[in-house]
């Protein structure tokens, strides 16, 4: 897209946006502002804006002295912890690149994410020594790694060689530091994508992207220096959705709960109520998961005032209704990408709809992903690429363009045909946007069911699905099918105490109030488990791989 200059104006032009600046500037306007972070025997780590920046500096001071120069890639490792908070500064602010690990990735992709951005140093909590223990074999470029642990550096027992201490690093480091006046539009940080479709495809991140993006979010999700933030979206996905620098921008109570599972719910709740959380976010399957756990527990904790911005795929209604009459917490629809860098839309409530629409329409409302945050623009077009209509009725192909949104992909030249001549993403997302400004998302491009010639919504039927109130989670692909092209296939996983009383007859019955009958899947299967990414979304293409030929009998 061509750039006008226009009069020249008289501010300064060489101060950069730097991420170091965030940092800095919360120090400074809210040094005695708390960080709380759980170590890995559960205890609380407690400090201040103020001590994080001391070890921030320290920790780039001795990137140097590990060899570690402007533009090296580091890769980092590492769970919701006060070290990786510090590390999401620290690497970026001394000119480096901070690129974010994926420990769910395989070895063999680790293998490639190293090689392919050409990491010099690996940062590693000890929890994931043996992740990284794997891939070292494959890694070609790396010259040592860093593990953040509480240990003495000769008790940790790993093959890795050179290892350095990351505790032992800060120690020997001095607390203060002289950061570079970095261009704005150096790469500050890189993630890569899960790679479902092919190898993984690496995602470079600008200072000046990450640093309007989060004020775009701060602004966007109304966050302030009076909220308590708790990171649940892992660190490693898409900057953790932002927060953290969002979170530091404003000066917010910064809570980081370290690793934890589906099966520990239970300490997350304790820590969410302990330090009175006011904002938090995550996908549907951990925010319905958290709902469960917190509707066992006599008296159900009070969330009122507790906002959950929730995404990778839209929240079921009955979950929504049900974190708001049974706690009082909210469910804030989100929707965006790697390559958009988290955030393309909040569904933010307007006073006028709040006056027009009754409540059943509010509700219907906050299904859809929500509008379009300041600074982006998103149409939908067709497959000619004609923009269409924004009547919430006319559905296209999802584009996004911005100054945070991707405009290539590191070195893979074989993804140009995803981004138009204009400057728009192409995110192979199917939705709608309505004369407010709501976008909708329909689908995926590849997850659409075409049967018989007509499409049908995978998403709108494993969200009506799961609005069953025995059903926990759903997955619909579509399937070859010898007459109809492709057909419906449904995977429910029901909860512990519906299973064998509910059957293929009620799902359908079910979905038949929303759906006609030729929309209605031909199979539903009971599971125990749905498989999913190495970022917790439903993995459709394995669900294809393993059922592609329930249907070939016709």
């Amino acid at each position: 897209m061509e750039v006008i200059k226009g009069f020249p104006a008289t501010s300064q032009t060489s101060s950069q946006l730097n991420l170091a600046t965030i940092i800095r500037h919360a120090a400074r306007n809210f040094g005695r502002q708390e960080i709380v972070s759980r170590n890995q025997d559960g205890t609380p780590f407690r400090y201040t804006y103020a001590d994080a920046y001391e070890r921030v500096q320290r920790l780039a001071g001795s990137l140097s002295s590990l060899g570690a120069v402007v533009g090296d890639r580091i890769g980092v490792l590492a769970s919701n912890s006060y070290r990786n908070h510090e590390i999401y500064f620290g690497i970026p602010g001394s000119g480096a690149v901070m690129v974010l690990m994926n420990p769910r990735f395989t070895a063999k992709e680790l293998g490639y994410v190293v090689n392919h951005s050409g990491i010099r140093f690996i940062f590693a909590e000890e929890e994931f020594l043996p992740i990284v223990e794997a891939a070292a074999p494959m890694c070609e470029t790396v010259q040592g790694y860093v593990i953040l642990t509480d240990k003495k550096l000769e008790d940790v027992e790993t093959s890795l060689s050179p290892k350095y201490s990351y505790e032992d690093s800060l120690s020997n480091a001095v607390p203060s530091y002289d950061w570079p006046n970095l261009d704005e539009t150096s790469a500050s940080s890189a993630c890569y994508t899960s790679g479902t479709t092919g190898k993984p495809k690496g995602v470079y991140y600008s200072h000046r992207d990450v640093y309007l993006q989060a004020m775009m979010y701060a602004l966007n999700a109304m966050i302030t220096v009076e909220d308590c933030m708790m990171q649940i979206v892992p660190m490693f996905h898409v900057l953790g959705w932002g927060t953290p620098y969002a979170a530091t921008m404003v000066g917010a109570k910064l809570v980081l709960p370290g690793s934890y599972s589906l099966d520990g719910l239970d300490d997350l709740i304790e820590i969410l109520v302990k330090e009175e959380v006011t904002l938090s976010a995550g996908v549907p399957s951990i925010l319905r998961a958290l709902l469960n756990s917190l509707l066992q527990m006599d008296p159900v904790p009070d969330l009122s005032g507790v906002r959950f911005l929730c995404g990778g795929s839209e929240p079921p209604l009955s979950m929504m209704k049900g974190y708001r009459e049974a706690t009082g917490g909210e469910i804030v629809h989100t929707y965006g990408s790697t390559e958009a860098q988290a955030i393309v839309t909040l569904n933010v409530p307007k006073p006028w709809l709040n006056r027009e629409l009754s409540e059943d329409e509010r509700w219907k409302l906050k299904k859809k992903q929500g509008q379009i945050v300041v600074g982006l623009d998103v149409k939908i077009v067709d497959t000619d690429g004609k923009e269409l209509a924004h009547d919430g009725e006319t559905v296209g192909e999802i584009l996004v363009r911005g100054p945070w949104v991707l405009g290539k992909y590191h070195d893979a030249p074989e993804t140009k045909d995803q981004f138009t001549e204009d400057g728009y993403f192409r995110t192979g997302d199917v939705g709608s946007i309505d004369t407010e400004g709501f976008l909708k998302l329909t689908d995926r491009t590849k997850d659409l069911i075409k049967s018989g010639g007509e499409w049908i919504s995978s998403v709108d039927m494993e969200n009506e699905i799961v609005n069953h109130p025995a059903v926990l989670e759903a997955a619909v692909v579509g399937l070859p099918h010898p007459k109809w092209e492709e057909r419906p296939l449904a995977l429910v996983v029901l909860g512990q105490e519906f299973k064998k009383k509910v059957d293929n007859k009620e799902i359908i019955e079910h979905l038949s109030r929303c759906f006609a009958k030729w929309q209605l899947p031909d199979e539903v299967l009971f599971v125990d488990e749905i498989p999913k990414t190495s970022v917790g979304k439903i993995d459709k293409k394995l669900i294809r791989t393993q059922y592609v030929d329930i249907y070939e009998a016709g």
